[in-house]
């Protein structure tokens, strides 16, 4: 032990100096015994000093020197167990390195206070996610959820538009192979009578009635598939019961008759009135193409035959991959003579050729109205196998009586 007091206690004295000296060095002993701790103070305005241990003393004589600590930490900190020790002329590392804060996205080149914002998960590069060079993140299209609340979402058609590019998306050879078969069955099975002819009909109305839905964006729509095909049958048992000379009366008076009910049904819905609207639509189209299939009932059976065949090969040839033009050209060329070929058969003779055409026409447009809006593979199996036939009946019907 020595002789000197305490330093910092009151009523010490200093031998051979006069005042305070700020850069003496102290010795300080905690109460509970133990080895002296050194402490360093340097003149205010200087470094920090070491931060005192519970239950040290510290003593000021220049009441300048007592302002110069105003907080003493008692107890562990986040600094002190992160930094146990450090030098007396060290200085303080930089806030932004020593900040213990949670990231913040910000847009801005700062954040709130000015402070600037420092990302924890910057946004990759152009290379890093596949776009061309010179490219900028902001430029990505975003697309919103699909909620129950209205929120709309971005199709792809409306995409490819933006973009640019066409909406139109053909079926392919697969459903053109469907459509040739089908048309080949409703050819074989008119020679051999209307009520063989009314298997493959059938089927083609339910397809058109199911496929015309989903080609609207409604699905499912059980009720106005239900009353489309329902409005084909009963085209169908008029037709059979009126005969083939009254088939006008037969169809068009059907088809006014499902326009009413389809009104007085969409008239009780509790929809929206736009939906309503847009429901009678669907309906009122998916019943009429439906019905004007029963157009092939009507007809002849050569012109059915003939009709049947030229629609076959007209998609097939379509599907071809070809230039649109071309494709188109090389479809009618191939109807036609694919309806010289089946009227040499049946007694037409050159005339198939005008009728087969024809039919072709109607085909394509039933074809092209399946490829619109960018549509699913459902919407190919169904109304791109369905639609070029449907559409070519009133042709086969109207050509059919006219060259027969």
């Amino acid at each position: 032990m020595t002789d000197r007091p305490y330093e910092g206690s009151p009523g010490a004295s200093h031998e051979g100096y006069e005042g305070y000296d700020p850069y003496a060095q102290q010795y300080q002993q905690p109460y509970g015994g133990g080895q002296p701790q050194r402490q360093y103070q340097q003149p205010y305005g200087g470094a920090q000093p070491q931060q005192a241990w519970p239950g040290q003393q510290q003593g000021y004589d220049d009441p300048r020197a007592a302002q110069q600590y105003t907080q003493q930490w008692q107890g562990q900190t986040w600094d002190t167990q992160t930094h146990p020790t450090q030098q007396p002329a060290q200085q303080p590392a930089p806030a932004a390195e020593t900040a213990h804060l949670p990231p913040v996205r910000h847009q801005g080149p700062t954040a709130a206070h000015g402070v600037p914002a420092r990302s924890a998960a910057p946004a990759p590069s152009a290379a890093a996610r596949g776009a061309a060079p010179g490219e900028s993140p902001e430029a990505e299209p975003t697309f919103g959820p699909a909620t129950l609340a209205g929120n709309t979402r971005v199709t792809d058609a409306q995409r490819a538009r933006a973009e640019g590019r066409s909406p139109i998306i053909e079926p392919g050879m697969q459903p053109a192979a469907l459509t040739a078969l089908l048309g080949l069955l409703l050819a074989g099975a008119a020679e051999l009578g209307s009520y063989a002819l009314l298997v493959p009909l059938v089927v083609l109305q339910a397809v058109t009635a199911a496929g015309w839905f989903r080609l609207n964006g409604m699905w499912p729509a059980r009720q106005g598939i239900a009353l489309g095909f329902a409005g084909a049958l009963a085209a169908d048992a008029a037709l059979l019961v009126a005969g083939r000379a009254h088939a006008p009366a037969a169809i068009l008076g059907t088809l006014g008759v499902w326009v009413l009910l389809a009104l007085a049904l969409q008239l009780r819905s509790h929809a929206d009135p736009d939906e309503r609207m847009y429901g009678l639509m669907a309906t009122v189209a998916a019943a009429a193409l439906a019905i004007i299939a029963t157009g092939y009932l009507a007809a002849g059976a050569d012109a059915v035959a003939i009709g049947g065949a030229a629609v076959a090969v007209a998609v097939l040839a379509r599907a071809l991959p070809l230039r649109t033009p071309v494709s188109v050209v090389v479809s009618l060329l191939a109807a036609a003579g694919a309806g010289i070929a089946v009227g040499g058969m049946t007694g037409l003779g050159a005339k198939g050729a005008l009728l087969g055409a024809g039919a072709a026409v109607c085909a394509l447009a039933g074809h092209r109205a399946a490829s619109y809006d960018y549509p699913s593979r459902f919407v190919h199996f169904t109304a791109g196998v369905a639609l070029p036939l449907a559409a070519a009946a009133p042709a086969v019907w109207v050509l059919g009586r006219a060259l027969g």
